[in-house]
């Protein structure tokens, strides 16, 4: 397991140090290994829907785009209201239960209610 930190910026793993700074190679986004080195390891990272807003665990939200669900002939609807979001680590940060089953969301096509 490396100990060098996940990106703050877009959560991928995929970093390396360089000099004073640390560097995602996947957003090119680089912070301070002093600001790495203070943060809290068991803190919750801050999830945002859409258009800013920050999501907590039983928070609800809309969908802002209709989504296909892929592997299947389902499509989320705009508009659709969830309820009870539970936010995870990893790509896709909501999990959800609906109407037509467990899904897990981007919040970036979600916006709070």
């Amino acid at each position: 397991m490396s100990t060098i930190p996940a990106c703050t910026q877009c959560s991928m793993e995929n970093t390396y140090p360089d000099g004073d700074n640390y560097i995602c190679a996947d957003c090119g986004h680089e912070w301070p290994m002093e600001k790495a080195a203070h943060a809290d390891v068991n803190a919750e990272p801050e999830i945002k829907d859409a258009i800013g807003n920050v999501l907590k665990n039983g928070d609800s939200v809309v969908l802002i785009k209709d989504l296909k669900v892929k592997g299947s002939s389902t499509t989320l609807k705009m508009g659709t209201k969830v309820k009870s979001i539970r936010l995870v680590a990893g790509n896709h940060e909501v999990d959800c239960k609906m109407d037509s089953g467990s899904f897990m969301l981007k919040a970036c096509y979600l916006r709070k209610v």
